[in-house]
C-alpha cells in the first residue's frame, strides 16, 4: 500500500476510531471497576492502557512522518499499515 493512498488513510482513520473507542470505554468502566480493586490496581491499568495508546499514536506519526521524507512507509521497519 503506497503512502498517503486511499487505502492508508483508511487504516488511520481506523486506528483513531479504536483508540477514541477504547478511551471511552475505559472512562466508562473505570468508576466501577474502582469500587471492587485497590487503588494501585486502578492506577496501573490506567497507565498500561495509555502507554499502548501512546504506542499507537507513536507508531502512526513515525509511519506518516516516513512517508513524508520519501523512506517508503516505516522507516525501514515493518510498520502497522503493512
Amino acid at each position: 500500500m503506497g503512502c498517503f493512498s486511499l487505502g492508508f488513510w483508511e487504516n488511520v482513520c481506523i486506528l483513531i476510531v479504536i483508540i477514541i473507542a477504547l478511551w471511552s470505554l475505559i472512562q466508562l468502566l473505570l468508576p466501577y471497576v474502582m469500587q471492587f480493586l485497590p487503588g494501585i490496581v486502578v492506577a496501573i491499568i490506567r497507565i498500561v492502557i495509555w502507554a499502548i495508546i501512546a504506542i499507537i499514536c507513536i507508531k502512526i506519526i513515525f509511519d506518516l512522518l516516513s512517508c513524508l521524507l520519501g523512506a517508503g512507509g516505516s522507516l525501514g521497519h515493518g510498520g502497522i499499515f503493512h
